[in-house]
């Protein structure tokens, strides 16, 4: 079945750090928000007319119009278990909110999951496209060209005042909402990431944790993005996000050249330490496993760990999270079992040559 490929697989293209600045920048996201005019939003929305949006939606993909993006797969969420849906948040492809929403949920997904469209989230639509590296502006493209080829095929909520029209107030304007996930443990090693978040979010932009909206900064990952959606165009918003980001990046690079000159034994033992209780542990949660990775990360960027294969460890943000966990092993598991399992896994990842 198509769902197989998108929650046995962990690593999505975009994961790869193939793009710019991946030493820092682990993705780039830009997120479409659109209702459709004359119909209830979908938190209001009956059973009936949320089936009835996702089929008219559903449908411009099987009218062929989306056939630019490759070939493409469709999924109603009620076809899906909970631990499906779960890893496809795991892999950023599905928000938690439509995970936890059964009513006329369904997901639109490229071949290489850089394009994931969302409807009945909280708004009809969400178009989100996602980029390797520091890719701001060409996340921004993608999802520009998928945003015309529905806006042909269907009527949005528009406004001639307000503009887009969206569920949550503060996405009405544009409806976009781009970020970039950056890892930034040199800022926090050296005491400066406060100081630095702080700038950011004086200039319109929120720092959020790896999941977005709610959810803790770990492992050193944070997301940055804009909140104002409305005043701006869209162009304005992602060249704003990539001025700021662009800032951010210089600094952590700035702070690991600090470390390097001023701290370098002490950094190397650090990023040591951590990869050999990576490669030894037999039990390991998810915090701590998030930790232990963001310094061997640091590390192999750093050239003090030559012989770890940053692709491996882009792979185990994913794979040590608690569905995907489960989804690989084949069974339900309690905390514990996970923690014993998750540590078996590093230890085989880590343990295979680059």
């Amino acid at each position: 079945m198509a769902k197989r490929k998108f929650t046995k697989q962990a690593l999505s293209q975009w994961m790869k750090g193939k793009g710019p600045e991946s030493d820092v920048v682990i993705s780039s996201r830009v997120r479409i928000a659109r209702n459709l005019r004359n119909m209830p939003f979908p938190l209001m929305a009956s059973p009936e007319q949320s089936l009835a949006v996702a089929d008219q939606l559903l449908g411009v993909a099987e009218s062929g119009r989306l056939n630019g993006l490759g070939k493409i797969e469709q999924l109603r969420l009620s076809e899906l278990t909970e631990l499906e849906k779960l890893v496809l948040v795991e892999k950023h492809l599905i928000s938690p909110n439509l995970a936890s929403e059964s009513r006329g949920g369904a997901l639109i997904l490229s071949p290489n999951e850089d394009i994931s469209i969302m409807i009945n989230e909280e708004d009809h639509l969400r178009i989100q496209c996602l980029g390797s590296g520091f890719q701001v502006n060409e996340a921004w493209d993608s999802a520009s060209k998928v945003d015309d080829i529905f806006e042909e095929q269907v009527d949005y909520a528009f406004d001639e005042k307000h503009g887009y029209l969206t569920s949550c107030p503060t996405n009405v304007g544009t409806g976009i909402r781009a970020s970039v996930m950056m890892h930034l443990p040199a800022l926090v090693m050296t005491g400066q990431i406060n100081r630095i978040l702080s700038a950011v979010t004086q200039v319109g932009l929120a720092v959020r944790g790896i999941y977005g909206e709610g959810s803790e900064a770990t492992g050193n990952l944070f997301q940055v993005s804009n909140q104002v959606t409305l005043g701006q165009s869209e162009q304005e918003i992602v060249d704003n996000l990539f001025q700021v980001a662009r800032q951010i990046i210089e600094h952590e690079k700035s702070a690991r050249s600090k470390l390097l000159g001023e701290s370098r034994l002490r950094v190397a033992d650090r990023v040591r330490r951590s990869y050999g209780i990576l490669t030894q542990a037999l039990i390991m949660d998810s915090k701590e496993a998030s930790q232990r990775l963001s310094d061997v990360r640091l590390g192999s960027h750093l050239g003090l760990l030559p012989e770890v294969d940053p692709l491996a460890l882009n792979e185990l943000l994913v794979s040590t999270q608690p569905g995907f966990l489960q989804m690989t092993f084949g069974e339900a598991m309690s905390p514990e079992d996970r923690d014993k399992s998750r540590a078996e896994l590093i230890r085989s990842r880590l343990a295979t040559p680059s």
